[in-house]
């Protein structure tokens, strides 16, 4: 952990936490933030204490070389005490899927499933939804160990997915710029959201019915899920992360070329905030609440800001 100050003028890191290996997903809860690496390890980080307080660390699979080596995961998540943990299997681009639950790591799924998913996320403690490279979405039962449904969502590659506060709808984006909302129990394609972004939308977020997404045509899509109705705020570069808080009243974008973030009050799409600092190319942004994030990128470095 590095205390960093602030600059004037700017808002510069209040933390810098650094993870063993490059970040690949986070997450946080009241107390704690969960880092899932490339070096087949999920750590835990106390928020409030500053430091590690656990850590999950996966089997090495073997490469395509053959090479033992630690599987990279590619999404964490936790609920009632359960683990999710989705990683890189080394055999053809599919995916394991793990649960750990009283310090114990059972396996749900291999490679020999042939599985090719990129995101996982739990919608309960028994049910976890999938998205697949080719755009389709999951949704596997932990106890039955097997996919509940498996639907079709565009022609488009997979870029992300989103869960709503109750997880009762998600919201997917792909290579199209074409944002699908689903309800999660059924699959079932519920609102349609286009006409915002033209390309790929590499990142979604989706809270209080507001979606938001990261555009690589520069543009910070903000959709009503309710009414379909869109507007975005543009960048000077690809947009790589998007992150709301939770009242869904500020959006935070990657929107330039020196990674920066930028936060803006959405109902009048002014920036109220730039946070600097960041050193490489950003994946994710998520808001603890409505003055603290936390932002990860292509690095083994996960940042923490205060907005005041």
């Amino acid at each position: 952990m590095i205390v960093v100050s602030s600059i004037a003028g700017n808002i510069t890191p209040l933390l810098e936490i650094e993870a063993k290996g490059t970040v690949k997903d986070i997450m946080i809860d009241d107390k704690h933030l969960y880092i899932a690496t490339d070096n087949g390890l999920v750590q835990v980080y106390d928020v409030e204490n500053k430091k590690f307080i656990k850590e999950i660390a996966l089997p090495k699979v073997k490469d395509f070389m053959g090479d033992m080596i630690p599987p990279k995961i590619f999404s964490v998540d936790i609920m009632d005490g359960r683990y999710m943990l989705l990683s890189d299997s080394g055999k053809g681009g599919y995916a394991n899927l793990w649960i750990h639950e009283n310090n114990e790591t059972t396996q749900l799924m291999d490679h020999t499933l042939k599985k090719a998913v990129i995101k996982a996320k739990l919608v309960d403690k028994n049910h976890v939804l999938f998205g697949y490279l080719g755009d389709e979405a999951g949704l596997f039962d932990i106890e039955a160990k097997k996919e509940i449904y498996k639907v079709q969502l565009s022609p488009s590659k997979f870029s992300d997915f989103k869960l709503n506060e109750d997880k009762s709808k998600a919201v997917f984006s792909c290579e199209s710029g074409v944002l699908n909302i689903i309800e999660t129990k059924s699959g079932k394609t519920v609102k349609v959201l286009e006409g915002i972004n033209l390309d790929n939308v590499y990142k979604v977020d989706f809270k209080q019915g507001i979606v938001s997404g990261a555009g690589q045509d520069r543009r910070g899509s903000l959709y009503d899920a309710q009414s379909g109705k869109g507007d975005f705020i543009e960048g000077s570069f690809l947009i790589y992360a998007t992150g709301l808080s939770p009242s869904a009243k500020k959006v935070a974008f990657a929107m330039d070329e020196k990674n920066d973030i930028s936060v803006y009050n959405i109902s009048t799409k002014s920036r109220i905030a730039l946070l600097k600092g960041q050193k490489s190319t950003l994946n994710t942004i998520i808001f603890k609440d409505e003055e603290t994030l936390f932002s990860s990128s292509d690095d083994n470095v996960i940042m923490m800001w205060k907005l005041r």
